[in-house]
């Protein structure tokens, strides 16, 4: 994956998970949580990749994100 489509997707996927998470962030963090979450989503999913095709890039860029999110919050105190 080239990297303007990995922040693209990364943004969109940050974007995405601060709502779903209901934290307010702004533009940067947003776009590094999500490029960060879609790393480790990558990592994580990547049997799923083989069986789902390319939506399984988004949800696990999401669900990494998401968990970025989590630990951010939990840790950040």
């Amino acid at each position: 994956m080239g990297v303007i489509a990995l922040i693209v997707i990364g943004a969109a996927a940050g974007f995405l998970a601060t709502r779903l998470m209901r934290i307010e962030a702004d533009i940067p963090t947003t776009m590094f949580i999500g490029v960060a979450g879609a790393l480790i989503g990558g990592l994580i999913l990547r049997v799923l990749g083989t069986l789902m095709g390319a939506m399984a890039g988004f949800v696990g860029a999401v669900l990494g994100a998401m968990l970025l999110i989590w630990l951010w919050q939990r840790y950040r105190r």
